[in-house]
């Protein structure tokens, strides 16, 4: 086993890593075992008693954080020229159809999310095999394809994420950064979770939330003591 370093050390120090926590408690202890030098991103785990093998246990969905990530998210928007204005007034970071979509097939992939119109998937649907393993594939469900091209950048942009639960149960997001204060990652990570629990499927059988844990780019992992939030 790795040992630990100084900074691991006085980290797993400051909190009991088998103890669960109340969630504003838990976002304060991740800002403070923290260590980096730069604003690192804080993580929410959430561990859900479904099998996303089967369709109708695959948990998917859209939240918007009260505050953010925290993250600029570079939008890059695919549309007829009609649209383009839309989109750059809604603070659209990348604009354009054919020119863009050349950029993608040859390997471009510096954006963190697309917005597209259902006319344009003829084209954009060619993408699939860039676009897909890096989460990047324009969806109806997630509100990414459709001809309110303004609002949707304008949503991205205040903080509207998009998640699924992985092949192991787990649904990982990012809920902001370390720089939040301790109300501003409860709230969102509540956000979040509310937001799951409404998704849970009619099939899955037992409980549903497992475990939910916090935790910052280098930092461990904080159990959250899924007693004290109401919604679940």
């Amino acid at each position: 086993m790795a040992k630990l370093t100084k900074k691991q050390k006085a980290a797993a120090a400051k909190y009991d890593a088998a103890k669960e926590y109340a969630l504003q408690e838990a976002a304060a202890i991740v800002k403070d075992i923290t260590y980096t030098k730069f604003d690192a991103s804080v993580d929410i785990d959430v561990r859900l008693g479904v099998d996303p093998r089967k369709a109708d246990q695959m948990v998917r969905g859209v939240v918007t954080l009260p505050h953010g990530t925290g993250k600029a998210v570079r939008v890059l928007v695919l549309c007829t020229p009609d649209k383009e204005a839309e989109a750059r007034e809604a603070g659209a970071d990348f604009v354009g159809m054919d020119d863009f979509i050349a950029k993608i097939e040859g390997g471009w992939t510096d954006i963190d999310v697309i917005i597209t119109m259902p006319t344009a998937m003829g084209k954009v649907g060619r993408l699939g095999k860039v676009l897909g393993p890096r989460g990047l594939m324009p969806n109806p469900k997630s509100g990414t394809v459709t001809m309110e091209i303004g609002k949707a950048v304008r949503e991205v942009k205040a903080g509207k994420i998009d998640f699924k639960v992985d092949k192991t149960g787990i649904i990982h997001a990012s809920i902001g950064k370390v720089s939040f204060s301790p109300e501003q990652l409860q709230e969102n990570a509540l956000e979040m979770i509310n937001t799951i629990a409404k998704l849970k499927p009619s099939s899955a059988k037992g409980t549903y939330f497992k475990s939910i844990n916090l935790s910052s780019t280098m930092s461990p992992g904080v159990k959250i003591d899924k007693a004290t939030i109401a919604s679940i």
